[in-house]
């Protein structure tokens, strides 16, 4: 339905690639043309000891993406969370050098890039660089400490010359926000002034039933696409229940012990609520499309119900109903909402 106007992806795991989710398989090759990996190509995960790589969930991705003719998407060469224990320290426990540490970089992106060159056709380089308080400043986190602000432009840098082909983003979650906004544009400005091709914007997009507004995500698209890059939506997912901590976003260390009054649809989600979520991807896809000069793709985070990582977050066993495809791998009366509003021209 959208294939003139931008890709619609799914980030997909392990029960997807290795063939055992077979259904979900289906429900990928049937309605998505781009994939992003959950999990497998992140820093922790990929890479757990310095002279130690487990290659065979990420070649099992990219095998399952080639095959399957899709645009394969790596996520993400450099974030703070999901980083193994050594990377950060010498042998005693200590914080390593600026020096190290961008050696520690540069062999971990030219290895990983290096690898899938030509396979992999975009990158999240970068992933959650700007803080949440309120400044725009960028987030207190290990890469800014001992490297510095330009341990961003180095990603980029690395990345680039690892696969020159590869298209390039900076992904982070609530760039509704004007602080993040604003933080973000001074950050890809760096980027561009020094010449380093940034493709995209991408925005998270982890969003519940009325934040943020429409009008929010709008005033981003719009002032993002002012920089010429696009502005991808790399991780939508609709969270129905409560949220503990009252607000969006994704900053997985937010996490909050087991409590009912927030997981409160166990059985079912009621038509009341079904019928929000509806109108809610509705008037997003809305915005999606009217904006579709602007935006090179949209990717849900997940598939079904059953494998969104919301069942776990903010706190472990919920049961979370974000995606356009329910426990059954039957779509809902918001896949065919959404797909009405790609049909109206």
């Amino acid at each position: 339905t959208f294939k003139n106007d931008f890709l619609i992806g799914a980030a997909i795991n392990n029960s997807h690639f290795s063939g055992r989710d077979e259904k979900g398989v289906a429900l990928i090759k049937q309605q998505f043309n781009t994939i992003s990996p959950e999990n497998v190509l992140k820093f922790g995960p990929l890479h757990p000891q310095e002279n130690v790589y487990n290659w065979k969930p990420a070649d099992d991705y990219v095998a399952f993406g080639m095959q399957n003719k899709l645009f394969t998407i790596g996520h993400t060469l450099v974030w703070h969370s999901q980083a193994p224990d050594w990377l950060f320290v010498d042998n005693a426990g200590k914080n390593v050098s600026r020096e190290v540490l961008l050696k520690r970089m540069e062999e971990h992106i030219s290895t990983v890039v290096g690898r899938y060159k030509g396979r992999i056709k975009g990158w999240d380089v970068v992933n959650e660089a700007i803080s949440d308080t309120g400044d725009g400043s960028m987030r207190k986190t290990k890469w800014l400490e001992i490297i510095g602000e330009d341990f961003v432009e180095k990603a980029f840098e690395l990345a680039h010359k690892a696969d020159p082909k590869a298209e390039l983003y900076y992904n982070d979650y609530s760039l509704y926000r004007p602080d993040k906004r604003e933080g973000t544009i001074k950050l890809v400005k760096r980027l561009q002034a020094k010449g380093i091709p940034v493709k995209a914007i991408g925005m998270q997009g982890h969003y519940g039933l009325t934040v943020p507004t429409i009008a929010q995500i709008e005033a981003s698209i719009v002032a993002f696409s002012q920089l010429g890059v696009e502005v991808n939506f790399t991780e939508l997912d609709i969270d129905v229940l409560p949220n503990p901590s009252k607000r969006q976003g994704a900053d997985i260390a937010d996490t909050f012990s087991a409590d009912e009054k927030y997981n409160v649809y166990t059985t079912g989600l009621p038509d009341s609520v079904q019928q929000k979520l509806t109108q809610r991807y509705t008037d997003i896809f809305a915005l999606f499309h009217k904006h579709r000069d602007k935006i090179g793709r949209i990717t849900f985070w997940g598939v079904t119900d059953a494998n969104s990582w919301l069942n776990n977050w903010p706190m472990q066993g919920r049961t979370s109903y974000p995606m356009l495809f329910d426990r059954n791998y039957q779509s809902k009366p918001a896949y065919q909402a959404v797909i009405q509003v790609g049909q109206k021209k």
